[in-house]
């Protein structure tokens, strides 16, 4: 499974209050819930981010309170995956659960705004094709990429 996009750069310690706030909560609609990602922190991020953009991001990224609806509205703005130094567990578990794939990298400090990243979930081989570095990671686990395709765990159960 290969995922290619624009990159949109985030610092550490994201949490889930940064990526949807507390006030949208009252819907689990992830396209509705994608018209708010991250505007608490990045004014006119959805307007930026085209269908199968990644987040980069630093470490801890997800923290805070455990909720499904903060990979839903990363999901639900186009973001198709995630990479960060870290993830908050829960997040881990959320995103999983609403098949948002996501990959730990240590090195992301040559990775900027704007790049176009090319992802191998398979492999674990991230491409660089802005500035032609390639990054080699875990490779994400093809049960996970199942649950992916699938567009979640829910819907991959069904379909066992």
């Amino acid at each position: 499974m290969v995922i290619r996009g624009k990159v949109h750069k985030f610092g550490d310690d994201i949490n889930t209050d940064d990526i949807i706030a507390a006030k949208y909560l009252v819907t689990t609609d992830a396209a509705e819930l994608g018209r708010h990602c991250m505007e608490n922190i990045s004014s006119g991020f959805v307007s930026q981010v085209k269908e199968g953009d990644i987040i980069v991001a630093g470490k801890n990224f997800g923290c805070g309170s455990s909720r499904e609806h903060a990979p839903l509205a990363i999901k639900g703005c186009g973001i198709r995956a995630v990479v960060a130094k870290s993830f908050a567990g829960i997040f881990f578990r959320n995103a999983i659960n609403i098949g948002l794939p996501f990959l730990e990298l240590e090195d992301i400090e040559g990775i900027e705004e704007g790049d176009e990243l090319e992802i191998n979930l398979s492999s674990g081989i991230i491409k660089n094709f802005t500035n032609g570095a390639e990054y080699k990671t875990q490779p994400f686990p093809g049960f996970l990429q199942d649950i992916v395709r699938h567009g979640g765990l829910m819907a991959w159960l069904k379909k066992k």
